[in-house]
């Protein structure tokens, strides 16, 4: 859909809600996990995935029990939503026995089979934007309200209130010094909500200001150059907006500090060509995994779609192995460019020679 030009996230409030609902339940699993993500139509890869890799005893005694699971999906893909694209199911141990969770998506994740020590979700916090921390700050010039969201929880809320005359009264003080002890009330205001913006915004990583009137333009001064980087004016969005609305505004400022994010990686792997620090063959990748020389991992999210995907898939859990980071690019155009590049890009931590 789009609203003044804009186009936000198919994905739909409830849903994103729904995931994040999903993801924080995973938080709570402490053990070795199997990961899997796939597409609706793809069960036969997945479970030919799931028979060729060896595993440890624990790992395989996992696996036969996703892979039956993949199977009751397949006769049954509903149970995991009505319209799901990719399916999700994680496999851990407790007390000997499997546990498995599963959910559908309407979103195409990429093609994961990861084993590793906890739950890998980072497609989704990639992908579908759950798992990042916004401030949201409502302000005028005698009141704020300031939530700080992970992903769809509101986890804190605080409300400031101070009392300002709105007109001069006849008689006693004069206009002048009535507007300037006004002004003085209003700084003060300004400087104590930046100074709690300050403190409950220093792991978000965005800000979303507004409200009504020239308020929220007055008030962007008083925050610091940190949080100015951090800082977005949101249109419509006042004290009387509903939750529903406000997770549609914070899906769209998340993708679009998403894209940015991202667009910043590929740049700087464009910078870092000149000085061999980045690699883009598949087998030069490889090697490097083997290495530990990658830095960072960039991979299309629609790898899936290429034969090569079960080297990419080792690839992921070597880079998992070995710190390397690991990001899912989603931008068409930075999907195009990973094509032409079997659909992994590397930024290496120091010079490889293979």
């Amino acid at each position: 859909m789009q609203k003044n030009g804009l186009e936000y996230s198919n994905i739909s409030p409830t849903e994103w809600f729904l995931l994040h609902q999903f993801l924080y339940d995973l938080k709570k699993i402490n053990s070795n996990c199997l990961s899997v993500y796939y597409q609706y139509g793809k069960e036969k890869e997945i479970i030919s995935l799931l028979k060729e890799r060896k595993r440890t005893p624990q790992f395989e005694k996992i696996e036969s029990i996703i892979e039956k699971k993949i199977k009751d999906l397949y006769k049954n893909h509903s149970s995991a939503g009505k319209f799901a694209k990719t399916f999700c199911i994680f496999g851990w141990l407790k007390n000997e026995k499997v546990k498995i969770n599963h959910i559908g998506t309407s979103k195409k994740l990429p093609f994961i089979y990861m084993a590793s020590k906890k739950p890998y979700t980072k497609p989704f916090r990639d992908v579908l934007k759950t798992n990042f921390e916004v401030l949201l700050v409502v302000i005028d010039q005698k009141s704020a309200r300031i939530q700080k969201f992970n992903g769809s929880q509101l986890v804190q809320e605080i409300k400031i209130k101070i009392h300002l005359q709105g007109r001069h009264k006849k008689g006693g003080q004069s206009q002048g010094r009535f507007l300037r002890a006004r002004q003085t009330k209003i700084h003060v205001f300004f400087k104590k909500v930046a100074n709690k913006v300050k403190l409950m915004g220093s792991n978000s990583e965005l800000i979303l200001l507004g409200g009504i009137g020239s308020a929220k333009t007055e008030f962007f001064d008083y925050l610091d150059t940190e949080m100015i980087k951090k800082c977005r004016f949101v249109e419509n969005l006042n004290s009387s907006t509903s939750l529903d609305d406000i997770h549609k505004k914070l899906i769209y400022h998340l993708y679009q500090y998403r894209k940015k994010y991202v667009s910043e990686i590929i740049e700087k792997y464009e910078n870092l060509v000149k000085e061999g620090l980045t690699a883009k063959r598949n087998d030069i990748i490889f090697k490097a995994l083997e290495k530990g020389a990658v830095d960072t991992l960039i991979v299309s999210a629609d790898y899936h779609t290429n034969f090569q995907f079960k080297k990419i898939i080792k690839m992921l859990e070597m880079a998992q192995h070995t710190s390397a980071k690991i990001e899912f690019a989603t931008s068409p155009k930075i999907i195009k460019k990973l094509h032409i590049d079997n659909s992994v890009l590397a930024i290496l931590r120091y010079r490889f020679n293979s």
